[in-house]
């Protein structure tokens, strides 16, 4: 595997940008509202309210000026806002709280950056006897204020400050998180779970959601092509097609989240990363690589790949998680890494929230990997190749992808950066 900062193989030609970008530089890709990607604005009101804030001397990992940047972009309302109307994500979250009511009722929950707090209501609505409400934004300010007004201050203990420093002095029977980033691992949010899981669970303990899976798929989008990229060769009669260059650097040098659907996809997604969260390691998500061989269902212009993720509710007496490796290859509802995924074999087993391109669109949407230019591919040809997800070294937060792939005899490398 090539370094990210090294020049692609002989013989391979260039569909994307080959030096690696500095995280200081801006994402024009990803100023749209979305998970981090907003302007750092902080426009939290100012409370009195008390707010349980606390630091601990047996700090885990340093905080950095970029994760204060971090917490201090989910300041903003709007952000959490966007989050909370996005029904298929709050609704499938309160259903899994009702669905898991019998192992949460009576018990000690905790909520991993628990925003507005929607979700620590939900599980003290559960019957939850004690919920502690974890983020480090000050948002957590706002987050007690709600918890008075429902009269739920003797239930939801809002801590504000990060996992890694706060103190909880019991063990805990639940964790709750919506922790998933654009292309799942975008924001590492899931290193603050396994830290609470590490630091708080009981054995037997429930984590929710319990598992993740990342997966690929090369796409077809003409369309957005011609819109972001033929609109410059002819403007009101004029030829400006000397502008076509930076048109694609600007529209597909980095990663675009947006909304595609299921016609766009070329063929059945290649699972990318399989996380059981009862197992996972903050070492095994700082770099993710898997070799991948598609193979196209029609004949059309290959633009580019997409990647999104589903997330399943499930105890974990009836999840992979509790399950020998043997039973993982045989279990047929388990997507296996390095395999490609048709339909759940058995989907109202468990309560899964997914954001592929054929089910009701999420404030995820799809991050896609767009080339500069199309490939044309026929029926049944060959995408080969292998991806690699790294967290930047500057700010672990944001992500490297490397792709390399090989169609029709010809060999390409893709770089960018999700930042």
């Amino acid at each position: 595997m090539e370094q990210l900062n090294g020049a692609p193989a002989a013989g391979t030609q260039t569909n994307g940008h080959h030096h690696y970008h500095h995280p200081g530089t801006p994402n024009h890709r990803l100023t749209k509202p979305g998970r981090i990607s907003r302007g750092h604005v902080n426009g939290a009101r100012v409370s009195s309210e008390p707010v349980h804030t606390q630091n601990s001397n047996n700090q885990q990992s340093p905080c950095t000026d970029f994760d204060v940047a971090y917490f201090q972009s989910y300041n903003h309302l709007g952000i959490h806002e966007e989050m909370i109307k996005d029904r298929v994500r709050t609704e499938s979250y309160r259903s899994a709280i009702l669905q898991h009511q019998d192992y949460i009722k009576d018990k000690v929950v905790v909520d991993v950056g628990c925003g507005t707090g929607i979700l620590s209501i939900f599980c003290a609505q559960a019957g939850a006897r004690r919920v502690y409400a974890v983020d480090a934004s000050d948002i957590a300010t706002q987050a007690s204020e709600v918890v008075k007004a429902n009269n739920l201050s003797e239930t939801v203990i809002v801590l504000h400050g990060r996992v890694e420093d706060v103190e909880i002095n019991e063990e805990v029977d639940v964790i709750i998180s919506e922790w998933m980033g654009y292309m799942l691992l975008y924001e590492s949010m899931l290193g603050s779970v396994i830290t609470a899981r590490d630091r708080w669970l009981k054995p037997g303990g429930l984590i929710l959601p319990s598992n993740a899976s990342l997966y690929m798929a090369p796409v077809t989008h003409p369309d957005r092509y011609s819109d972001t990229i033929d609109f410059w060769r002819n403007v009101y009669g004029i030829d400006m097609s000397p502008m076509l260059q930076l048109a694609k650097q600007c529209a597909f040098e980095e990663p675009s989240v947006e909304i595609i659907n299921g016609e766009n996809v070329l063929t059945w997604p290649h699972v990318v990363k399989y996380v059981d969260c009862y197992t996972v390691t903050s070492q095994e998500l700082e770099s993710v690589t898997t070799k991948f061989d598609f193979q196209s269902m029609m004949r059309a212009p290959f633009n580019g790949f997409a990647f999104w993720f589903d997330v399943e509710f499930s105890a974990r007496g009836t999840s992979p998680a509790n399950s020998s490796s043997l039973f993982l290859q045989n279990d047929i509802n388990h997507p296996i890494e390095g395999s490609q995924r048709r339909k759940r074999a058995n989907p109202s087993e468990a309560l899964v929230l997914s954001t592929a391109p054929e089910e009701p669109p999420t404030h995820w949407r799809q991050t896609l990997i767009y080339f500069y230019e199309p490939i044309d591919v026929e029926q049944d040809q060959h995408i080969e190749g292998s991806v690699k997800l790294s967290q930047s070294r500057e700010n672990c937060r944001f992500m490297n992808i490397h792709l390399e792939y090989t169609s029709g005899g010809r060999s390409f490398v893709k770089e960018s950066v999700l930042r």
